[in-house]
């Protein structure tokens, strides 16, 4: 049987999706694209947004045209909070503790006189490591936090860390199946805590373990890092890239969001890691709109990203979520506004972008190829350490291969490179065709 995934929101939910998949693929079941027809389709849904939730709903009911005899699954954090909004548009509506249980919640089920779960043929089997270059393994789940604004901890509310041992035992499954990265993801990273064992010392463990090309971390708050954790980053396996969510620059909404640090600690922390890894992308969130966020507190967080240096900016309007302290506060911020600030930060961003990779022109850098830009083109795009996207044309595959690139001008969508050991202006024919 074919069953498609369609995953909405953070890195938590993409390792969720992929290690479902690879449940399903190593019971014989053939994974295939969520714009595929299919037999099963599973929606693990986010609800950080209502855009989420719209979005959710949308494919939920697209599928349901597409294959109406279809089993339609949908799980996640729009699930786990609004079942009976979901409830109407899926056969079986699966919360966030039982997600992972999937293959065997359906086995015999059966809907309209189909059967799923049961015998599935051998031929259908696909190998999952084929499909992707860098793995997304979940080390935490659940959130206590105080912030006004996020239903995260009524949708994730326990707050657990996985074993140390699973954890390099399924990184270890990964590079046997060909991975080249594996990204470390959960709710608060920083917070993983395995009896002794810290976030600092799982990541020391992993990397004495010395299989993976590359280790990558998820988000972290600023009073995560420190002298001691930056020093791991000697390792060149550590991808130097840092996600420090800030969500405002102005210390009065910052204070307003409930957020765990002042702008101050926040400061320190751009200082301390741009001090330690000079080369490491900082990227961020920002909302904007914020119940009461006054048109001076909007410059001040304008003014405060411009002045970090960021490599990017995701930028995201305040969406007000049932049953949080944010959502029921009042001045809440028009739509129009929301959309004109929204606009400005976007073009801070991409000029934040712009300036940050241009800073490595020239240089030779090296970068994990992911796939084709188009089948037959011989264009690949891959990330540096520092997750600069690059394009350069190879002469063989190159996808899952490390090589060492030269960046040598912009792209559209990143920046064009050389494989240094091919011909240049053989890339760059092929790049003008």
């Amino acid at each position: 049987m074919r069953v498609a995934f369609y995953t909405l929101g953070c890195k938590l939910n993409q390792a969720e999706t992929e290690s479902l998949a690879g449940q399903f693929s190593q019971s014989g079941f053939q994974i295939v694209s969520p714009n595929d027809v299919a037999d099963i389709y599973i929606a693990n849904t986010c609800t950080v947004t209502h855009i989420a939730d719209r979005k959710s709903r949308h494919w939920l009911r697209l599928v349901r045209r597409r294959n109406p005899h279809a089993l339609i699954i949908a799980t996640g954090c729009y699930a786990q909070r609004s079942r009976q909004e979901v409830a109407p548009l899926a056969d079986i509506v699966v919360d966030n503790t039982d997600k992972e249980r999937l293959p065997t919640l359906i086995q015999g089920l059966s809907l309209e006189g189909r059967r799923f779960g049961e015998s599935p043929t051998s031929q259908s089997q696909v190998p999952v490591a084929t499909v992707r270059t860098r793995s997304l393994i979940k080390i935490q789940d659940g959130c206590h936090g105080p912030c006004a604004y996020c239903i995260v901890p009524r949708v994730r509310p326990r707050e657990y860390s996985l074993p140390a041992s699973q954890i390099i035992g399924e990184i270890k499954h990964k590079v046997a199946l060909g991975y080249k990265e594996v990204v470390l993801t959960g709710t608060k990273v920083g917070s993983y805590k395995d009896d002794s064992t810290s976030l600092m010392d799982l990541v020391q463990c992993i990397l004495d373990n010395r299989g993976i090309a590359r280790l990558r971390l998820s988000s972290l708050q600023p009073s995560e890092i420190s002298p001691e954790f930056l020093a791991l980053w000697q390792d060149e396996r550590l991808c130097r890239h840092f996600h420090l969510a800030l969500q405002s620059g102005s210390q009065t909404v910052l204070s307003r969001m409930k957020r765990s640090y002042s702008l101050d600690q926040y400061q320190r922390t751009l200082d301390l890691v741009k001090e330690k890894t000079p080369e490491a992308a900082i990227t961020t969130d920002i909302m904007v709109g914020f119940p009461g966020e006054t048109d001076e507190e909007f410059e001040q967080s304008y003014s405060f990203c411009q002045q970090s240096g960021f490599a990017n900016i995701h930028v995201f309007s305040f969406s007000p979520r049932p049953d949080t302290m944010a959502a029921k506060m009042r001045e809440q911020i028009r739509d129009q506004v929301k959309r004109e600030r929204s606009q400005q930060m976007l073009e801070l961003s991409r000029s934040c972008r712009h300036h940050f990779c241009q800073q490595f022109l020239g240089q030779t850098m090296p970068v994990l190829w992911e796939q084709e830009t188009k089948p037959g083109s011989g264009i690949y795009s891959g990330l540096t350490s520092n997750y600069i996207r690059v394009f350069a044309y190879g002469k063989k595959p190159l996808a899952n291969e490390v090589t060492p690139t030269r960046l040598v001008e912009f792209h559209i969508q990143g920046i064009q490179g050389e494989i240094v050991d091919e011909n240049p202006h053989q890339g760059e024919a092929q790049f003008q065709n």
